[in-house]
C-alpha cells in the first residue's frame, strides 16, 4: 500500500506567490475581497436591480422577443419601482427564500452527510481511500468523479466539494484546494461527461424546437429531430480535457498561488474530520466499514429493484417506447436528493453502532442538527441571493442583455467556423447572468440556432459550441445556485475569506477551460471531421 506524502516544499507548501499570473490572482483578490461581505453584497445586487429596473423602464427599454411561440413580441424592462412592483416584491420575499432550488436541495442532503460525519464513517472512509490510493492520483481522480457527479448535480456539490476539502487536509494540502478542483470538475465541466445525463433531454428539446423555425423536419417527432444524444461524443472526450486541464490549473497555478494552509482561522469543528490525519484504521473501524459496505450493495440492489424492471416504481409510467434509458428512470433521478440522504443516514448508523459512536436515535438526530448548524451562513446567503435572481427575473434585464449581445453578434457578419468563437464567449457572457442551462438556452437557442443553420451547420454542431459557453464561467460568477453554497463550504476553512478569494482560485480553471475546450470544438469538428453525437453531421444537407 501506497503511502501518501507530505507535500513538497518547492511546490505548495512554501513557494511565494510571485510571478506575472500570480500577481493578476493577487490583484483579482484584494480587488475581489474589498467587496462588502456577501450577504451585503446580495443586499445591494438586490436593491440595485430594483433601482436600474425603475430606470430601464422609464425609458421604455425594450427587445424583440424571437423565442418560439412569441414571435412578434416584445421583451419590455419592467419596473419594481410602482405599486404592483412592490407588491410583487413584499408578497414574495418568503415565496422566494423558499422556494430557492438548491435550498431544499443542500439541507436535505446534508442531513444524511451530518449523521455520516457524527458517526466516523466520513473520516474512516476518507482515511482507508487516501490510504489505498497513489495521491499522485489524488487530483484527477477527484475533478472525474466530479465531472461525472453531474448525471445527478447536487451529489457533485453538497458531497463531492466539501468532501474533496477534507481529502486534501488528511494528506497535508490546502482543503481549499481541494474545494477549488471538485467545484471546477462539477461546475466548469458541467455539461462534459460520459454519460447522458438530464441536461441533455432538456437541452435537446429547445434546441428542436429553434431548429423547426427554419426546418420543420426538425420538429419533435419529426425525421431530423434533435437527440438527447446529439453531443454524447463530443461531450465524452470532453471529459478527459476537463481532467487533464484541470489537473494542470490546481498542481501548477492554484497550489502554488494558496501556499501553506493556516488552520488558525478555520470554524471550530471544520476539521474534525480530517483531524486524525492518515492514522491506521482501528480493527472496529475496519469492520464497521465492511459492514457499512455491504449496507450500501443491498441499498443500491434495492433501487435497482425499484428501477430497472418494467414498471418498477422509479421508473417514467409514460414513457415512449423509444425514449433513451435516462429519460425511462426520469423519477429515479429527481429522487437524488432523497437516495443521498438514505445512502448516508443508513450506513453510517450501521457503521455507528459498530464501532460504538452512535447507540439510538438520539445520537442520528445530534448528527443532523450538527450538519444544520453549521449551515447558518449559507441559510442567511441563500434569503437575499434569492431576493436577487427572483428581482433579477422579474424586470427582465438578463433576457434583454442576452438579446442584445446576440444582436451585437450578428452585426459583425461573420462566416465561416470563425462564427462559433463570439457565440461561445457571447454564451460566456450570459452564463455570468442567468444561472439557469436551460434559461439561457431559452432565449439565446431561437436567435442563434437559425442564424446559424443558414450559414450551413447542424443544430447539434451548434448545442455542443453553446455548452462550452454554458460551463466555463459557472465557477467565477454569484450567480451560480450554489455559488453561495461554495462560500459557506469554503468560510468554514477560513471564516476571513471572501468572494474575491473564490474568484481569484477559480479564475485560471476558467481561462484554461475556455481556452482549452475551443481549441478542441475546432479541432473536433473543423479539423478532424468527427461528429459531436451519434448520427449527426457538421453541415446541413443542400
Amino acid at each position: 500500500m501506497e503511502q501518501p506524502q507530505a507535500p513538497h516544499p518547492e511546490t505548495e507548501a512554501d513557494r511565494p506567490r510571485s510571478g506575472v499570473f500570480a500577481t493578476f490572482l493577487n490583484a483579482v483578490e484584494k480587488l475581489g475581497n474589498l467587496l462588502p461581505h456577501p450577504v451585503t453584497l446580495f443586499a445591494l445586487f438586490a436593491l440595485g436591480v430594483v433601482v436600474i429596473s425603475a430606470i430601464a423602464a422609464h425609458f421604455g427599454l425594450e427587445v424583440d422577443d424571437i423565442r418560439v411561440g412569441k414571435e412578434g413580441e416584445k421583451i419590455k424592462a419592467i419596473s419594481l419601482l410602482t405599486g404592483e412592483g412592490l407588491r410583487r416584491i413584499s408578497m414574495g420575499l418568503v415565496t422566494n427564500f423558499t422556494g430557492f432550488a438548491p435550498l431544499g436541495t443542500v439541507l436535505v442532503a446534508l442531513l444524511g452527510v451530518g449523521v455520516a460525519e457524527r458517526s466516523g464513517l466520513l473520516s474512516a472512509g476518507i482515511r482507508a481511500l487516501v490510504l489505498a490510493a497513489p495521491q499522485r492520483l489524488l487530483t484527477p481522480t477527484i475533478i472525474l468523479a466530479a465531472v461525472l457527479s453531474n448525471t445527478a448535480s447536487e451529489m457533485g456539490y453538497v458531497v463531492l466539494v466539501p468532501l474533496a476539502a477534507v481529502i486534501y487536509h488528511s494528506v497535508g494540502r490546502h482543503p481549499f484546494l481541494g474545494l477549488a478542483a471538485a467545484f471546477a470538475g462539477v461546475s466548469g465541466g458541467y455539461s462534459a461527461n460520459l454519460l447522458i445525463g438530464t441536461v441533455d433531454p432538456l437541452l435537446a428539446g429547445i434546441t428542436t424546437e429553434a431548429a423547426a423555425i427554419v426546418d420543420p423536419a426538425f420538429a419533435s417527432g419529426g425525421p431530423k429531430e434533435v437527440l438527447a444524444t446529439a453531443n454524447w461524443y463530443f461531450m465524452a472526450v470532453s471529459t478527459l480535457l476537463i481532467t487533464l486541464l484541470g489537473t494542470f490549473v490546481t498542481e501548477k497555478i492554484v497550489a502554488p498561488w494558496l501556499g501553506t494552509y493556516d488552520g488558525s482561522q478555520a470554524e471550530d469543528g471544520a476539521l474534525d474530520a480530517s483531524k486524525d490525519g492518515l492514522e491506521q484504521l482501528s480493527a472496529d473501524e475496519r469492520k464497521g466499514l465492511k459492514y457499512a459496505a455491504f449496507t450500501l450493495l443491498l441499498l443500491v440492489a434495492g433501487l435497482a429493484m425499484l428501477t430497472l424492471p418494467d414498471g418498477a416504481p422509479l421508473r417514467a409510467p409514460n414513457a415512449p417506447a423509444d425514449a433513451t434509458f435516462v429519460e425511462q428512470i426520469r423519477p429515479a433521478l429527481k429522487s437524488v436528493v432523497a437516495l443521498i440522504f438514505l445512502f448516508f443516514i443508513v450506513p453510517a448508523f450501521v457503521f455507528g453502532r459498530i464501532t460504538g459512536t452512535m447507540k439510538n436515535d438520539r445520537d442520528v438526530i445530534d448528527g443532523m442538527s450538527k450538519a444544520m448548524g453549521s449551515m447558518g451562513l449559507y441559510l442567511v446567503l441563500v434569503f437575499f441571493a434569492a431576493q436577487f435572481v427572483a428581482f433579477f427575473k422579474w424586470t427582465n434585464l438578463g433576457l434583454i442583455l442576452a438579446v442584445n449581445g446576440a444582436d451585437l453578434i450578428k452585426t459583425l457578419s461573420l462566416e465561416g467556423p470563425i462564427i462559433f468563437l463570439p457565440f461561445i464567449l457571447l454564451c460566456c457572457f450570459v452564463n455570468l447572468m442567468l444561472g439557469s442551462a436551460s434559461a439561457q438556452w431559452a432565449i439565446t437557442a431561437p436567435i442563434f440556432v437559425p442564424m446559424l443553420m443558414l450559414s450551413g451547420y447542424t443544430p447539434q454542431v451548434i448545442q455542443a459550441a453553446y455548452r462550452i459557453g454554458d460551463s466555463t464561467t459557472n465557477i467565477i460568477t454569484p450567480m451560480m445556485s450554489y455559488f453561495g453554497l461554495i462560500l459557506a463550504f469554503a468560510t468554514r476553512y477560513d471564516k476571513k475569506l471572501g468572494i474575491g478569494t473564490i474568484i481569484a482560485t477559480m479564475l485560471p480553471y476558467s481561462m484554461v477551460f475556455i481556452v482549452g475546450w475551443v481549441i478542441l470544438f475546432y479541432v473536433w469538428v473543423f479539423g478532424l471531421g468527427f461528429p459531436v453525437g451519434p448520427g449527426t453531421e457538421l453541415y446541413l444537407a443542400k
